[in-house]
């Protein structure tokens, strides 16, 4: 195994959550016989943090609790990176648009350029950091990957139109959680399906964000918390 294989590259995971109140429903679709990392399995849009994400100027930030628990335990400023990777893993693995409307003013980086002409600015604000987890030792890819929750209202454009989406995921589909398990999902994909179906009902913040931390020594279920977080009524 080559030493960038080996290394463990930051991640940015996308739930998509559709109807959260009547009849929930999560975007998945499903990966390649051929890929490196998780064939065949049936997962969420995401995927690796590109140095490009860092620079890319975002239309409004992530939510101020999520930017602060997504600093605990990590290189500092990733936080841009992943809300961008986040976000342009959504558009190419799906095609559905997480931005508004607006004309970019900078350069665009090849990545983003199919983004940019759709005539949109990415934007952060309706990303919810819900997970975190670390793939364990021994893989053929290892990712630290961050979950991010996002109600279907905040996503622009038709969600049931998977047209300008790439061939990275197969059988891009609506998936009812009650029915999620009945597909052929990895390990931690599972754990989280749990954490959100526990959750569809509240969309305010979880109180503690969970961190699966894979390493050579253990596999440890950590917690990151944040500052008191005054919730509505």
């Amino acid at each position: 195994m080559s030493a960038d294989k080996a290394a463990i590259r930051n991640a940015a995971t996308v739930i998509v959550l559709r109807d959260r109140f009547s009849d929930p429903a999560i975007l998945m679709g499903q990966r390649g016989a051929k890929a490196a990392f998780m064939p065949n399995k049936v997962v969420f849009p995401g995927g690796a943090v590109d140095p490009e994400d860092a620079n890319i100027p975002l239309h409004s930030s992530l939510p101020d609790l999520c930017a602060e628990r997504l600093s605990q335990q990590s290189a500092p400023d990733l936080q841009n990176a992943l809300a961008a990777a986040a976000i342009r893993e959504l558009w190419e693995e799906t095609g559905l648009i997480l931005g508004q409307q607006g004309k970019w003013q900078w350069a665009i980086p090849p990545d983003w350029q199919s983004f940019a002409a759709m005539g949109y600015v990415p934007s952060a604000e309706a990303l919810q950091f819900v997970f975190r987890a670390v793939t364990p030792p021994g893989r053929p890819r290892r990712f630290d990957a961050r979950f991010f929750l996002v109600d279907a209202d905040a996503i622009q454009g038709d969600l049931d139109d998977f047209t300008h989406a790439s061939d990275e995921l197969s059988h891009l589909q609506w998936v009812k959680i009650s029915q999620a398990r009945a597909f052929d999902l990895p390990f931690i994909t599972e754990v989280v399906l749990a954490e959100i179906a526990a959750r569809t009902s509240d969309p305010n913040p979880p109180e503690t964000v969970p961190f699966f931390l894979n390493n050579e020594e253990a596999s440890l279920f950590l917690q990151l918390r944040g500052y008191p977080m005054p919730y509505a009524d």
